[in-house]
């Protein structure tokens, strides 16, 4: 169902790296980036330092010519970005480098509500980066006969909640496109991009997480970055990828995640599972936002503070767990997950969504058909309730790093 194609830029290439992006940074100075989640801000996952930034695992320029990644570094420079930023910079790369490619969705040619096209409409050009009606159905349809027609179509969706109206569009049509013409025809140049997960008050219509809902949809790929490096690189790579993608980009990061970036065209393969913790004894996967709940649980599975020791015994604190970012909900990374579990031999899976019909499931199900002589405890899920995400009581729904840390140490112990 999934093909793959390799794009090549050879007149771009031949450009001197300073021509290419001159232009391109007079128009896009970075805005201030703040954070607004301490585990976050201070989380050893993001790239505070040009050197760190610049030995990303698995970033590949796309005007690479040596196979040596320390002699790529030379000449490369990095900008501080938070996510918003870096998704505002993988559009442009886009736009600058594509001429098919076209921008568009409700406020997107002012800015967007989280900013994320802020200038591209003045840089350029209205027939490029433009809003449509308020009809998420009509953007997606809009998007798909785009793409049919052999453009490149970057249609944002404005909040990921409000993406169900577009969902026959996305899943009969879109998903399908390639199946029904025998091959014939295509919609690849179809990315779908919207905000997703909880921000921290925005309740039942803006907090949401609705990747689950498509995991039924053979055809198309879904992917959630965790960090401004991840969110540049993985939407140059669906933007180029041959299938039509949906980028989930999590709220609260958008301002809250920090780093280093590269300013240079680059991808990160989709796919294709991140470990961020090498470990022995339990395997944790996630994506989005939770990762860094999942990073800070772990700080205090090894370092509990006084309020919590009691409940984490003494023998568990030197526990090594493997933490993996997904990235690609879907395809996922099955070997690197299965791999992972045949040596830990227990697995916590946590994700926002509610737990029923959650991607949480599909990957405990599969990894239990895989892993069940390897299995020492059974697999875990932490995950929000099976409610509509509450307004007022949306901190207690949401997995955080005290449900994550329970979760691990409940394994950890059977």
């Amino acid at each position: 169902m999934f093909t793959s194609r390799k794009l090549a830029y050879p007149v771009l290439r031949t450009l001197p790296r300073s021509h290419r992006s001159g232009r391109r940074w007079q128009s896009t100075e970075a805005h201030p980036a703040g954070g607004h989640l301490p585990s976050i801000a201070t989380s050893t996952f993001l790239k505070p330092t040009r050197d760190l930034s610049l030995r990303t695992a698995g970033l590949r320029y796309v005007d690479q010519t040596d196979a040596d990644p320390t002699r790529e570094m030379v000449g490369r420079e990095t900008r501080k970005m938070n996510m918003y930023q870096a998704v505002r910079d993988a559009l442009s790369i886009a736009l600058t480098k594509d001429e098919t490619a076209v921008v568009f969705g409700e406020d997107v040619a002012f800015g967007g509500v989280f900013r994320c096209t802020m200038g591209l409409a003045e840089e350029f050009g209205r027939e490029r980066v433009f809003n449509t009606p308020l009809t998420e159905q009509g953007i997606a349809g809009f998007g798909i006969g785009l793409a049919s027609m052999g453009q490149t179509a970057i249609a944002e969706i404005q909040f990921a909640d409000y993406i169900f109206p577009a969902f026959d569009q996305i899943v009969n049509e879109a998903a399908k496109f390639r199946f029904r013409s025998n091959g014939n025809f295509d919609v690849g140049g179809l990315t779908i991009r919207c905000p997703s997960m909880a921000v921290g008050h925005g309740g039942h219509y803006h907090s949401q997480s609705p990747e689950g809902f498509f995991m039924g949809a053979h055809g198309i790929k879904m992917v959630i970055p965790r960090s401004p490096i991840q969110a540049k690189g993985l939407l140059l790579s669906s933007i180029r990828d041959p299938n039509p993608v949906i980028f989930m980009e999590p709220k609260v990061l958008y301002r809250s995640s920090v780093e280093q970036v590269p300013m240079d065209d680059y991808e990160i393969p989709l796919g294709k599972a991140e470990t961020l913790l090498r470990g022995e004894d339990l395997t944790v996967v996630s994506w989005g936002t939770p990762v860094y709940h999942c990073e800070t649980a772990l700080k205090m599975l090894s370092h509990p503070p006084p309020t919590l020791a009691p409940n984490v015994p003494a023998t568990l604190r030197s526990a090594k767990v493997e933490l993996i970012d997904l990235r690609t909900i879907m395809p996922w990374d099955v070997e690197t997950i299965a791999e992972s579990v045949n040596r830990t031999g227990r697995l916590v899976v946590v994700h926002e969504a509610g737990r029923t019909g959650g991607v949480g499931a599909e990957i405990g199900a599969e990894i239990q058909k895989r892993c069940f002589l390897k299995l020492n405890a059974p697999i875990r899920l932490v995950t929000g309730w099976d409610t509509p995400v509450p307004m007022q009581y949306e901190k207690f729904y949401m997995p955080d790093p005290i449900r994550v840390l329970d979760a691990v140490v409940e394994t950890l112990t059977y």
